[in-house]
Parts: structure tokens; C-alpha cells; sequence
């Protein structure tokens, strides 16, 4: 990926963090890129989802097919059963078949016929959403954000790296040289020791203070509930591990708080007339509240 190294980054985190990720931004901007190197990074079976109005809950989970010789039915897993999936415009098809795959990101389980079946580990959904098309969409709920980790937008690239996009874009395509850097068993285990990173109390207060801010915003009129206060910690732990501690700083949860609070919250009308978005309103929420400094004799 060119010049999106930030988006990147997230992405591992979330994956670290056992979360998914929420891709909005505007066709063509590498966002099916970017889950495909990644399933390729880490030697995982990737699948793809292209959500259309018409797409059924069983398309995206399987059926059972009747054989008449063995007198018997045969589970056929669908697209929901691998190790990265991704979701190309989840709100172009019903809520009823958006379910169908949240349950999955909820529970990492579906349910077949009454039997629940495991889905394989690691599962990692990331889903890419269109956001200026609205027609024919179905837009997913807060309850249904709320499943998703972080939200990501990708943007265009400069106008230096829209260049080398086009250099490589004139040889074989990069995606298709790309190796395993890792294999499952190691992202297993590196995503054990990033779950048992460190997070002091008062780093705990903070990342609450933070939620209890966006509840209390005149300019929100549905704040970050407690599991949003969990994303936050869950995602800071991830990206301390990236940067090679086994400690978060609260310079971690500044830096994640727009990406796990800002789908988690509605903004009063009046704030979404005058063009302000979500992001923006935590930014301003970070940048108010107490930052949490080191206590003497403390180290």
C-alpha cells in the first residue's frame, strides 16, 4: 500500500486486538488492497463477500444440501468460513443478511439448522461501505457499528504516491508478489502476549473519562457506551505491542479514540448541519480532558 501506512497499522491493530474494521471511504481507493495484503501477509485463507440486495443469510453462512445416495444432508460452508473475510459494501444488501454476518463477528459462531458451528480462528472481518451512494443501501444500525472495532477511513493518496501507484500499476500487479511474513499459529500467539499488555489504573480512568465525555456533550445525543470503553482499551493494547511495549500510554489512547468512539456515537442535528463530524467532535473531547501523568516514586 502506498502512503497509507497509518491505515495500515490499524488494520493490524485490530486484527491484534481480535476486532474487525469498518472501511468507509469512496470506491477505488485501495480499500479491497488493502484486506487482500493482508490476508496474504499473514498466510490466511481470505474470502470475499460482495454484498447485493438480493444476497441471502445462507449465501453468506451455507446450506445444507440434501444427497439422495447417502439419504442425508451436507453442510456447504459459505464465505463466512475463513480466517479474513471481506465484506464489500455491507449496506447494499438487507439487514436481515447484514445479521447473518455479525452474528458471526459477535459470537465467532453461526448457527446451521440448530447446530452452531465454530467459525475459524483468527477471524477477522473487515467491511468497506460506500458512504456517498445512499440509494438502494440499507445503512447498518448503531447496535450493528457497535460490532465493528475501528473505523477507518482510507482517503486519496498524494499526488507523489498516486504517481508510484501508477508506476507499479504498469507491471505485474503487487498484490501477487506479496509472502507470508507469519504464519496463523505465530499470529496466535502474538495476538496472546498483546492481550496481556499492561494498563494502569489510571490510564483506565482516563480511557473512561474519555467515554463519559461523549455522554455528556450537548453536541452528542448518544454518548460511548462501556463497550465502546473496552474497544478503546483492547485497541490501545494492540498498538503499545506494535510499538514494542508492555505498557499503554495514554499517547496510545488519544491516537485510537476517533477510530473506536466516533461510529459509536449519534451527533445532535443541529452539529450535523453545520458539517461537523464525529471524528472532529472527539478530537475536541481529547483535547479537553485531563491527560493522566506519571505519580512521583512511580515508574
Amino acid at each position: 500500500m502506498i502512503g497509507k501506512r497509518e491505515v495500515a497499522e490499524l488494520s493490524v491493530v485490530a486484527l491484534l486486538a481480535g476486532g474487525h474494521v469498518l472501511l468507509e471511504d469512496v470506491p477505488g481507493v485501495g480499500k479491497t488492497m488493502m484486506v487482500r495484503a493482508l490476508a496474504r501477509s499473514v498466510g490466511a485463507d481470505f474470502k470475499r463477500i460482495q454484498f447485493t440486495p438480493d444476497l441471502l443469510p445462507s449465501d453468506v453462512i451455507g446450506v445444507s444440501i440434501y444427497h439422495p445416495k447417502e439419504m442425508e444432508f451436507r453442510f456447504r460452508p459459505g464465505p463466512i468460513m475463513g480466517n479474513i473475510v471481506l465484506a464489500d459494501e455491507i449496506n447494499r444488501t438487507s439487514p436481515k443478511t447484514q445479521s447473518a454476518l455479525l452474528e458471526g463477528m459477535e459470537e465467532a459462531s453461526v448457527t446451521v439448522d440448530g447446530r452452531t458451528l465454530a467459525l475459524p480462528d483468527p477471524f477477522f472481518v473487515m467491511a468497506t461501505q460506500n458512504p456517498i451512494e445512499h440509494e438502494g443501501t440499507y445503512p447498518l444500525p448503531e447496535a450493528q457499528l457497535d460490532r465493528f472495532l475501528l473505523k477507518v477511513k482510507m482517503g486519496y493518496p498524494g499526488r507523489e504516491d498516486e504517481v508510484e501507484v501508477l508506476r507499479r500499476a504498469e507491471k505485474q500487479p503487487p498484490i501477487e508478489r506479496i509472502e507470508p511474513v507469519i504464519t496463523l499459529d505465530e499470529l496466535r500467539d502474538i495476538r496472546t502476549r498483546a492481550a496481556e499488555v499492561s494498563v494502569d489504573d489510571t490510564v483506565k480512568g482516563y480511557i473512561v473519562d474519555l467515554a463519559e465525555s461523549t455522554r455528556k456533550s450537548p453536541d452528542i445525543r448518544l454518548g460511548v457506551s462501556p463497550r465502546g470503553s473496552i474497544a478503546l482499551m483492547r485497541s490501545a493494547r494492540a498498538l503499545a505491542f506494535l510499538k514494542g511495549r508492555d505498557y499503554v500510554l495514554p499517547d496510545d489512547v488519544q491516537h485510537l479514540a476517533p477510530y473506536v468512539f466516533s461510529h459509536r456515537m449519534i451527533l445532535q442535528p443541529e452539529v450535523r448541519y453545520e458539517g461537523i463530524d464525529a471524528e472532529e467532535l472527539v478530537e475536541r473531547i481529547v483535547m479537553r480532558t485531563k491527560v493522566p501523568v506519571r505519580r512521583a516514586g512511580t515508574r
